[in-house]
């Protein structure tokens, strides 16, 4: 959807809840609150321990073309109420509608709401615990911070991410790129990168590649079946593709699984050491796939474990019917 689709969308007038499973590391729930639903006075319709206990994250929109005094007060609340419950939630401030401002006033109004969010932190008696972090995002929907942005939250909540990262640091310094992004397809969020710093310019370079060869793919992608039929895969275990830029840079994509591709900006002169880089990145993929074998035995012992529960307390609740049928 493009930013100027976005003036036609409803406002959110309910609470909407969605499942989100693009792959094995991206798996998780959204809960969107409308701004508007008074939920912490509301006690009879909404749980704070419902709502908070197995949360990981909070994302708090701000309009920062908007009054946000009021924003700011709920986000104290809503701190407030969240802490009680669960010390380990991360709260994510997106500062948004951003665009169209200078640099100076964006810093200006984030040192704004900080201060602001520190005095009501103080006149409510709040004092959060080191492992409470409240970051601030700058967002905007007309270019890519608003993706950079839920790429860090994503990041967070991902227990896997330091293995993720060493795999990316030991390809980038082994095959001499410049930056590596691993990006979850149909987001176009990337939920690891190697140690250097990220640049806008080279995050959305990377990000715009993917459109780009999936668009082509689109076109030029049809092959034949295994019984003739012509068949359309727009990304698939073949997905691969080099885009040389004017200053010499080259983009590097290869398909890592069904919804992971691993995006790369590297020199000219790193480029021609092809043969390399493409063995490199094979064993990455090993690796990765080592890892998300680790996570699914994790992930399936977990409901083993979960099931034999349910079962004991179902025999358990069997067995103290019987007692009471016996003693009848």
């Amino acid at each position: 959807m493009s930013p100027h689709e976005t003036l036609f969308l409803e406002s959110t007038n309910k609470i909407i809840k969605n499942d989100i499973s693009n792959n094995t590391f991206v798996q998780f729930q959204i809960w969107d609150f409308p701004g508007q639903v008074d939920w912490l006075g509301d006690t009879s319709n909404f749980e704070c321990e419902l709502i908070f206990s197995g949360c990981g994250a909070v994302v708090y929109v701000i309009d920062a073309q908007d009054n946000y005094i009021e924003s700011i007060t709920k986000l104290a609340e809503t701190i407030q109420q969240a802490v009680k419950v669960n010390d380990q939630i991360a709260f994510e401030v997106f500062i948004h509608k951003m665009d169209g401002i200078s640099d100076d006033q964006k810093m200006q109004i984030q040192q704004d709401i900080q201060q602001r969010l520190s005095d009501e932190l103080n006149y409510l008696g709040i004092k959060l615990s080191p492992n409470v972090k409240i970051r601030y995002n700058l967002t905007s929907i007309y270019d890519h911070s608003i993706f950079e942005a839920f790429s860090r939250v994503i990041q967070k909540l991902i227990p896997q991410l330091p293995t993720l990262e060493n795999l990316l640091d030991l390809l980038v310094r082994n095959s001499h790129l410049e930056k590596a992004f691993l990006f979850d397809v149909v987001s176009k969020i990337y939920i690891a990168t190697d140690a250097t710093p990220v640049e806008n310019t080279t995050y959305e370079l990377c990000s715009d590649m993917i459109d780009v060869v999936i668009d082509i793919s689109c076109i030029y992608g049809n092959r034949l079946n295994n019984i003739g039929q012509e068949t359309s895969t727009a990304y698939d275990e073949e997905t691969g593709a080099v885009i040389k830029l004017n200053n010499g840079n080259v983009l590097y994509l290869r398909e890592v699984n069904k919804y992971l591709a691993l995006v790369c900006l590297l020199s000219k002169d790193s480029y021609e050491k092809v043969g390399l880089i493409n063995y490199n990145f094979d064993c990455f993929k090993m690796a990765i796939e080592d890892v998300f074998q680790v996570r699914s035995n994790l992930q399936k012992t977990k409901r083993e474990k979960k099931k034999k529960r349910e079962q004991l307390q179902q025999e358990k609740q069997q067995a103290l019917l019987l007692q009471q049928q016996l003693k009848k």
